[in-house]
């Protein structure tokens, strides 16, 4: 064994990508101790995306105080790397911020435009956008305001769009839109294929873990499906069927119509910008992970991400996670040489949380014996 690169993503509600690497690295050094591990953070443009980047690149995290999910101030951050910065939507508008209030049709992304702005004053020509965690359904309608665009109704007048309001936009004004932003390539993280309405759209399958009813369902859809005819009057631009447009609730669509933002796979984004490709040279095996790993693994989460490029070198991968359930055997084609539940016990997620750390450690401990027994037979 000479190199070993170990990327896993959070284990979601239970420890970060930090510790889960960490616990992984102690583990291979006991049994090989001479050999070379390089670990890396990894998200894919949900929470802890800053913290990835700045694991590998050099760079600041920036602390500004925007408006938070419900319009309070709240601190918020930003990474900036050299005259790049990423930013997490969620660090405006994400459901930790919302915490117990959820409330989808009333959340906005106006801090989220706060941040963008505070970049491009800080003179960021490229901004990478994780749309991860949102608790917002509003088609980044506040993000948009935050950045000069003008949303009017039928009086004229001008207001901040949210979920329950959307359908009062009578007009879309792009006049007084931050003309930086022409200047700037923004490359979106996108952790999910959803398009923006219908029963595929980002209400339909995400309003319930934000907060919507049921019986809500249909008319926040309907006030994103009015948005998207909006931006067309004013673009010409058809969002509906974008593959991606409903991630954070709509954000993708919006961003991608009237900022110019490239909608792209968050883990690849990810991987381009830390030259994953060259890290795997002369790589032995690759160690990845997630709190779950299930079909929805195999669509553009950071498992499959890194799989498909490790394969590209024939380097085998093993993956890690709290669950691994039966339809996560196509993530073998694509390039995982082998899967690993972490779960010793038949608890209750609630039990189990409290034990992840030393699961994740006795699991770790347990493969590098079984390796290291193979290489003797």
């Amino acid at each position: 064994m000479k190199k070993i690169v170990i990327i896993p993503d959070s284990f979601k509600g239970t420890i970060s990508s930090q510790e889960a690497g960490r616990i992984i690295e102690e583990e291979a050094k006991k049994r090989w101790p001479d050999v070379e591990t390089v670990r890396m953070e990894i998200a894919d443009g949900g929470e802890g995306s800053v913290d990835a980047f700045l694991s590998v690149l050099d760079g600041e995290k920036k602390q500004v105080k925007v408006r938070g999910p419900y319009g309070e101030q709240v601190e918020s951050f930003y990474g900036k790397i050299k005259e790049t910065a990423v930013i997490e939507m969620a660090a405006a508008a994400g459901l930790p911020l919302a915490g117990e209030r959820l409330n989808a049709g009333e959340a906005t992304t106006y801090g989220v435009g706060e941040l963008i702005l505070d970049a491009l004053q800080g003179g960021v020509k490229k901004i990478i956008l994780g749309l991860g965690g949102s608790a917002t359904n509003e088609g980044g309608a506040g993000a948009l305001a935050a950045l000069g665009v003008k949303f009017l109704n039928e009086r004229g007048e001008e207001f901040i769009p949210v979920g329950n309001t959307l359908h009062c936009i009578k007009k879309i004004d792009l006049s007084e839109l931050d003309q930086r932003i022409k200047e700037t390539e923004i490359l979106v993280m996108c952790d999910v294929s959803t398009v923006l309405c219908g029963a595929n759209g980002a209400t339909a399958i995400f309003g319930p873990q934000k907060g919507v009813e049921p019986e809500d369902v249909s008319r926040l859809d309907d006030g994103l499906r009015h948005f998207a005819e909006k931006i067309y009057e004013v673009t010409g631009k058809e969002i509906l069927q974008l593959e991606g447009g409903g991630a954070a609730g709509g954000m993708g669509a919006g961003i991608a119509a009237i900022l110019g933002g490239k909608l792209m796979s968050g883990i690849d984004v990810m991987l381009d910008t830390i030259t994953f490709e060259e890290v795997l040279k002369d790589t032995s095996m690759v160690i990845t992970g997630e709190g779950k790993i299930d079909g929805q693994s195999s669509y553009g989460k950071v498992i499959s991400g890194v799989a498909k490029r490790a394969k590209k070198y024939q380097v085998p991968v093993i993956a890690l996670a709290g669950a691994v359930t039966e339809d996560a055997d196509l993530l073998y084609e694509m390039g995982v040489s082998a899967m690993f539940g972490i779960n010793r016990r038949a608890l209750s997620f609630e039990e189990l949380k409290a034990t992840t750390k030393i699961d994740l450690r006795k699991t770790a401990e347990s493969i590098f014996r079984l390796m290291d027994l193979s290489s003797k037979v």
